[in-house]
């Protein structure tokens, strides 16, 4: 398969008929879905589109998704997928809504405590179901941005220099220009011209729209 653009659900279950009736409902609400007979058949494909998915620090999904995942298939159970997703960052990502049965449920209420979207318990209800998607979806898309509105912050603070560095943390301190001076021990005029730089490379135009950048990076 090939990631689109398009916020994907994915399906991964070991009944064919589970992931063709879901695939159809998905449809339904104009929904693009791809689906999985297995856990390792993801990973396959995880690993394909997002390499080092295994590196918490590296590059994840950078495309909105949600999992619908199976609680219990052969081989490598929802679980254990489920636990790989976790220490992988993936599933923060993209949220898993587990499908279970009956028996599983209190297992599956554990996994909505350690980080699971949700859970829902076969036979479920169509469009409660694919709503709880959609929601998964939009909160895939809000995280996705701010992981990329943090990424666009920190390379912008990458390209400060140690005084411009200096200079802003006083700044957002609400110190005026003079004390910044005085405690730097540089000229007042340098401090301006630090002052503008800082405020042109992070995109901002006052001390406390930079203090609330900044703020959000924490």
């Amino acid at each position: 398969m090939q990631l689109t653009d398009t916020p994907t659900v994915f399906i991964v279950d070991d009944d064919a008929s589970v992931r063709e009736g879901m695939a159809w409902l998905l449809r339904t609400r104009r929904l693009l879905s791809e689906s999985f007979e297995s856990a390792e058949t993801f990973l396959v494909m995880l690993q394909a589109h997002v390499p080092h998915a295994s590196d918490p620090a590296s590059q994840l999904p950078t495309v909105a998704g949600c999992i619908l995942l199976d609680v219990r298939m052969p081989g490598m159970s929802g679980l254990a997928l489920f636990e790989h997703l976790l220490a992988s960052g993936v599933a923060q990502a993209w949220p898993v809504i587990f499908l279970t049965g009956h028996a599983d449920v209190p297992t599956a209420v554990d996994t909505v405590k350690r980080g699971a979207f949700d859970f829902c318990e076969k036979p479920f209800s169509d469009n409660a179901l694919v709503d709880r998607v959609e929601q998964a979806l939009s909160l895939s898309k809000a995280r996705l941005t701010a992981r990329q509105q943090q990424q666009l912050l920190q390379s912008r603070m990458a390209e400060l220099t140690e005084r411009e560095r200096d200079v802003m943390r006083l700044v957002v301190e609400g110190l005026p220009n003079k004390l910044i001076a005085d405690q730097l021990d540089i000229s007042v005029r340098t401090v301006e011209v630090h002052r503008a730089r800082v405020f042109e490379k992070m995109d901002v135009k006052s001390a406390v729209e930079l203090a609330n950048l900044l703020r959000s990076l924490m």
